[in-house]
């Protein structure tokens, strides 16, 4: 009889079977010390992002206008050519260098990482170009490293030389600049940039400034306003400083949700003032040209003194009463002489006429 050495058959089957449930016992007890409804993995939603500190549509809402500025200012027509022609210089000093890159990018403050928006001027009076920017960074203290920088230039760059493209060198100035207390951060610079072989021209005179140029930024928040603002005329600090405290207040206002607040525009002409004084008449009241009309002529006296019907012989001469002096327009007193002196006379020739008259009846 032959011994089976394997299981066959029925034997065979249960012991396959005796085997796989070991197995799975095994795995199972396995997998429950690895694997606990404890550890298995949550299912929990992931964490929405944060809503952006400042959107596009914000930021344009926060722009100043060129009316709020006043009727110098107006739309910009490009950039101007002495951007090229003066920014684009270079300097041994490594700060200096960086705030020429700076202004020349317009990215002092470093690179947005949020919304922006931007608005360019151009002002009328002195050719200056206002370039203005809103924009979100990706926290406060990211700005104000920036600006902690910018106070450093007017020690570390008071006064550099830079060399243009062409080799031409100038002398730049930087010094603070006075903004308005608004917002959270604030600083402000200005540059100036002179002709370096006229200012060593031994005169002593110097050399006017080729380009004045502000720079003025302001922190809100993780957002700033950022300006810049000159040219080869010159840059009005005035300017700069109410584009500052209107851009601020204004994006205070977007941010809080509030209707911004817009300055009152000025007049772009001045009201219109009378050419002319008022009219007034052109002759005086009439005065009459002449006095009045005085007799020319003194009243008619008799020639002869009246005779006293009794004695025949004539009566005392008449005298002329004080009214009877008053004549023409000549001088009162020698009227009263020249009365004086006819009275006389007439009185002496009446009483010569009558006492020869009596004579001749005596005799």
């Amino acid at each position: 009889m032959k011994v089976p050495t394997g299981p066959s058959g029925p034997y065979r089957l249960l012991a396959r079977a005796l085997t796989a449930g070991v197995l799975v016992s095994a795995s199972a007890c396995s997998l429950h010390g690895v694997m606990r409804p404890a550890d298995a993995p949550s299912l929990e939603p992931p964490a929405t992002s944060a809503a952006p500190s400042l959107t596009d549509a914000q930021a344009s809402a926060a722009l100043i206008t060129q009316g709020e500025l006043g009727g110098r200012w107006s739309a910009t027509q490009g950039g101007a050519t002495w951007r090229d022609g003066l920014l684009k210089t270079r300097t041994d000093a490594p700060d200096c260098q960086r705030l020429l890159d700076g202004l020349y990018a317009e990215d002092l403050l470093g690179e947005p990482t949020g919304a922006r928006a931007v608005v360019g001027l151009d002002e009328s009076g002195n050719a200056a170009q206002l370039r203005y920017q809103v924009a979100a960074y990706a926290a406060p203290s990211d700005v104000d490293a920036k600006l902690a920088w910018l106070r450093t230039l007017p020690s570390k760059c008071a006064q550099f030389t830079s060399t243009d493209v062409r080799g031409g060198r100038l002398n730049v100035t930087v010094v603070p600049s006075v903004l308005p207390g608004v917002g959270d951060a604030r600083e402000g610079l200005r540059l100036t940039m002179s002709d370096a072989s006229a200012a060593n021209a031994g005169d002593g005179s110097g050399a006017a400034p080729m380009l004045t140029l502000d720079f003025a930024a302001v922190r809100v928040g993780d957002r700033a306003v950022s300006l810049t603002n000159g040219g080869l005329g010159g840059a009005a600090q005035d300017s700069t400083q109410q584009a500052v405290q209107i851009g601020t207040q204004r994006l205070q206002d977007v941010l809080a949700g509030r209707p911004p607040t817009t300055a009152p525009v000025e007049p772009t002409t001045v009201p219109a003032t009378p050419t002319t004084a008022p009219v007034k008449p052109t002759t005086m009241p009439v005065h009459p040209t002449t006095a009045p009309v005085k007799p020319t002529t003194r009243p008619v006296h008799p020639t002869t003194a009246p005779v006293n019907p009794f004695t025949g012989r004539p009566t005392e001469p008449l005298t002329e009463s004080p009214a009877d002096t008053d004549n023409t327009t000549a001088d009162p007193a020698d009227t009263a002489d020249t009365a004086d002196t006819a009275d006389t006379a007439d009185t002496a020739g009446t009483a010569d006429t009558a006492d020869t008259a009596d004579t001749a009846q005596e005799g």
